[in-house]
């Protein structure tokens, strides 16, 4: 009778473990995959502290009557800055309104910080159509803008992605980042807002802003 090594079952062959090997590999490159299609563009798990190195920077946009703007006009006041573009069909405007509903749930502390909208398609989105888009929103929303070097002087400042997808008839849409970000009165980054957080947790994050 021929003894069994207990342990002999779990000895892999070469063939078993060269099997193993390779849907390990498999399984990994489907996991980095997979968080690169799930992963959205803005992502930030863990607090950012406002004295931390994060996006920003000096830039110089044109606001909604046409008037040159830099970061300095932002200064005073803690805001929220949001990227996005007017034919926007889902994202920007549910973001905006989204905002206007935080800033009313916040009473009294709502006219204490800014809410900034930068158009990612000067090609587009003209001075004056980005002022008339804003009313609709029902609250004062800073909207700016630039020539393409200006916005991308500023989206790299501020790491947000960007990108034209070609459409039928020759024109295009723009996929870019739906976060939302958070600068104190100082101009310093301080966090990043998911859009699609529950509103109290909006409320909290801008109420903390404001009266830090």
């Amino acid at each position: 009778m021929t003894d069994i090594d207990p342990q002999e079952g779990d000895r892999a062959t070469p063939s078993r473990r060269a099997g193993l090997l390779v849907f390990g590999l498999v399984a990994l490159l489907l996991g980095v995959v997979a968080a690169l299609i799930l992963t959205p563009g803005w992502v930030n798990d863990a607090p950012v502290s406002a004295s931390a190195n994060g996006p920003g920077g000096p830039f110089t946009l044109t606001d909604t009557q046409g008037r040159t703007v830099t970061n300095r006009a932002l200064l005073g006041k803690p805001y929220a800055i949001f990227f996005g573009f007017t034919r926007c069909p889902d994202v920007c405007p549910t973001t905006l309104t989204r905002m206007t509903q935080v800033r009313k749930q916040l009473g009294t502390d709502g006219d204490k910080f800014n809410i900034v909208f930068v158009s990612v398609d000067p090609g587009h989105d003209k001075p004056a159509d980005i002022g008339n888009y804003l009313t609709l929103f029902g609250t004062p929303i800073i909207g700016l803008t630039g020539t393409d070097a200006q916005i991308k002087q500023i989206t790299n400042g501020y790491g947000v992605y960007f990108a034209k997808v070609p459409v039928a008839g020759g024109d295009y849409m723009i996929d870019h980042s739906a976060g939302i970000l958070l600068f104190d009165s100082r101009g310093r980054y301080v966090d990043v807002m998911d859009p699609t957080e529950p509103m109290a947790t909006s409320i909290g994050r801008l109420r903390e802003l404001i009266r830090a």
